[in-house]
């Protein structure tokens, strides 16, 4: 943790730490076996019924997770300013946030922050809060934004994709 009082174009900064560009998910030699039979099955469909744009998006979305798989994530940088919060080399300001909320559940090794955007395009942001003290970050984050008191888990989104290793 760092509690650093230094002025950046950011403003105040409070708190900054690393985290992974993606969760990696460990996935068994059955799981290829069953995706591939997925994409196999899903390409004779396309063939059968002449809808070769579908082919060409299974064989792009193949592609990608066989590229993805042999990646290691990226550390990027997180942080949390008096202006807003910055991941990476993107800095959103407060004004574009709706809401937070930390989900924190160790025995179900849950610890993340969560960042909802006022703008419907923009995705839900999910941060691990790997050995940061979740009180100190909300209390700092309630000083700029609406808290979402009714989230009290991770969302289904998350809890599938976990599922299926994707």
């Amino acid at each position: 943790m760092e509690k650093n009082k230094k002025i950046t174009d950011f403003g105040k900064k409070y708190f900054k730490w690393q985290v992974p560009e993606y969760d990696k998910r460990e996935r068994p030699k059955i799981w290829y076996i069953l995706a591939s039979a997925l994409a196999v099955i899903l390409l004779l469909f396309s063939i059968k019924t002449g809808n070769f744009l579908f082919a060409i998006i299974i064989i792009i979305a193949a592609l990608v997770i066989i590229l993805h798989d042999g990646k290691e994530p990226e550390k990027v940088d997180f942080a949390i300013y008096s202006e807003g919060v910055k991941i990476g080399k993107r800095f959103y300001d407060y004004e574009e946030i709706k809401n937070f909320s930390i989900i924190f559940k160790p025995r179900k090794d849950v610890k993340n922050l969560y960042f909802e955007f006022k703008s419907g395009i923009k995705h839900r942001l999910s941060i691990p809060l790997e050995d940061m003290n979740p009180l100190q970050i909300r209390e700092i984050l309630l000083k700029y934004l609406k808290e979402d008191l009714e989230r009290t888990d991770r969302p289904v989104s998350e809890d599938l994709a976990k599922l299926l290793k994707l």
